[in-house]
């Protein structure tokens, strides 16, 4: 085992052990929770060792990076998510290759996706992106909608061609009456995912935490969790 493959397996058995902890703790069977490697600026020999060690789900965040690694790692079994703010122009290359748009927050972004997935031949699963921070009918800082904005653009979702409306996103808010407050602010996102569920049963996913507070993201009731730093540590980064 090389070196670097050595490094990510014990991260990787680091960060297990915290999600196994973390499930235990809140009454939830390990299964209920996926983990998300988030491979951004790191290469895609590193991508191709997470698969090795049992990875089978990845995200990126900027697609001039993402799209030249997925190629590189097409022949792996992996589940690709896109998690960073998606300009327009860049939606026909995710749509290439990602099976999850975690980032969804306007209704623009809904009809360029459409778009690019009916021309691809995809079906893409969508999470609608929540701003714990925005105002009433704004976005957040770091993208999303505000809350009161949730239902109608997953019902936009829900209507396109080549989407699939698969649950609710969130990052825990540096701002705004949520800022600090990690547990709660999952809390809510869960309270949104009920009503969301209730419209659209199948919209399950529920993708909170990282790295920092993935424990108050499963404790809340998580269903996916991102974690970056703690799986693969420091490194010299692409870019």
């Amino acid at each position: 085992m090389t070196d670097r493959k050595a490094e990510l397996a014990a991260n990787l058995a680091r960060v297990e052990e915290r999600i196994s902890t973390a499930c235990a703790g809140a009454g939830r069977k390990r299964e209920e929770v996926t983990l998300i490697v988030v491979t951004k600026t790191y290469p895609a020999s590193d991508v191709r060792l997470l698969a090795e060690l049992g990875v089978r789900h990845v995200a990126e965040n900027r697609d001039q990076d993402a799209a030249p690694k997925a190629a590189a790692c097409a022949d792996l079994p992996l589940t690709w998510h896109f998690v960073g703010q998606l300009q327009t122009n860049k939606v026909r290359s995710v749509a290439g290759y990602a099976h999850v748009v975690q980032s969804v927050d306007r209704p623009r972004l809904v009809t360029a996706l459409s778009a690019a997935a009916e021309k691809a031949g995809r079906e893409l699963g969508c999470l609608v992106q929540v701003a714990l921070d925005a105002e009433e009918g704004g976005r957040g800082e770091r993208g999303g909608v505000a809350p009161d904005g949730v239902t109608e653009l997953a019902e936009l979702v829900a209507a396109a061609p080549g989407l699939r409306i698969g649950g609710l996103m969130t990052v825990a808010p540096l701002t705004g009456p949520y800022a600090g407050r990690e547990r709660a602010a999952f809390e809510r996102l869960m309270e949104l995912s009920s009503r969301l569920r209730a419209d659209h049963p199948a919209a399950t996913m529920v993708s909170a935490g990282m790295s920092g507070d993935l424990e108050e993201a499963v404790a809340a009731g998580a269903t996916h969790v991102r974690v970056g730093t703690a799986v693969l540590g420091s490194r010299p980064r692409l870019g």
